[in-house]
C-alpha cells in the first residue's frame, strides 16, 4: 500500500468515532493523492469489517460522484481531457451501458473520473446520475471491501483469468446499437478534414 494511505489509516484508526466520516471523506481526497479506489476499498475493510467497510465506501464513493457532477460542468478543460481519452479508448459514438461501466469499475487500473464521464453521457440528470452512480459503485466497494484479503493472494495466472473474464462481461454488455445523426457524423467529417492529424 502507498505510505500516504497508510498514514492515513493510522490517523483513522487513532480517531474513534471520527474514523468513519475521516474515512468518507478520504474518498474524495484520494484521487488528488494518486491512490486507487480498489485500495481505499480494501483499507475500509481492514478498518471496519465487511459490512460497514462496504457501507462506508459507498458513502464515499456517492458522496465522490455528487461532487464530480456538480464540478465538471465548471471545469470544460477537464471535462474536454476526459472526453477525449473516452474517444480514444472506446471511440466517438460509443455510449457504455450501466452494466459495462460497473464491471469496468471492478478493473483496478480504469480511470474512475473517465468512467464518471461515461455514467454521465449516459444518464445527464442529476437522479439518474446518482441512481447509475450506486448501481455501479456497489459491485466495486462489496467486491474489493469483502474479498479484498483473498485479492492479495492471488497468482498471476488467476489474475488474468479474473480479468479476462471481465474483459468477456465487458463486452457481452455493450450496447448493440449505435444510432449517429447526420449532422454529428457529417461534422465529425469536417472536423477530421480540417485537421487531418
Amino acid at each position: 500500500m502507498s505510505e500516504q494511505l497508510l498514514i492515513m489509516l493510522a490517523f483513522m484508526e487513532s480517531s474513534g468515532t471520527l474514523a468513519p466520516f475521516m474515512f468518507v471523506l478520504f474518498h474524495v481526497i484520494r484521487q488528488f493523492m494518486f491512490i486507487p479506489v480498489a485500495l481505499v476499498c480494501i483499507a475500509g475493510g481492514i478498518l471496519f469489517g465487511s459490512f460497514l467497510g462496504t457501507l462506508y465506501s459507498m458513502g464515499g464513493l456517492l458522496l465522490l460522484s455528487a461532487v464530480f457532477y456538480f464540478c465538471i460542468g465548471k471545469m470544460p478543460g477537464t471535462h474536454a481531457k476526459l472526453m477525449k481519452i473516452k474517444y480514444k479508448w472506446f471511440g466517438r459514438y460509443t455510449k457504455m451501458t450501466v452494466g459495462q461501466i460497473a464491471v469496468l469499475r471492478l478493473i483496478p487500473f480504469f480511470h474512475y473520473q473517465l468512467l464518471n464521464i461515461c455514467l454521465l453521457e449516459r444518464r445527464p440528470d442529476f437522479k439518474g446520475f446518482m441512481k447509475g452512480a450506486f448501481a455501479t459503485n456497489l459491485p466495486l466497494a462489496f467486491f474489493y471491501t469483502v474479498f479484498g484479503e483473498f485479492i492479495t493472494h492471488f497468482t498471476p495466472g488467476m489474475a488474468t483469468i479474473i480479468i479476462l473474464s471481465l474483459c468477456l462481461l465487458f463486452y457481452l454488455l455493450r450496447e448493440k446499437i449505435v444510432i449517429v445523426t447526420w449532422e454529428e457524423f457529417f461534422s465529425h467529417q469536417k472536423e477530421q478534414s480540417k485537421n487531418p492529424c
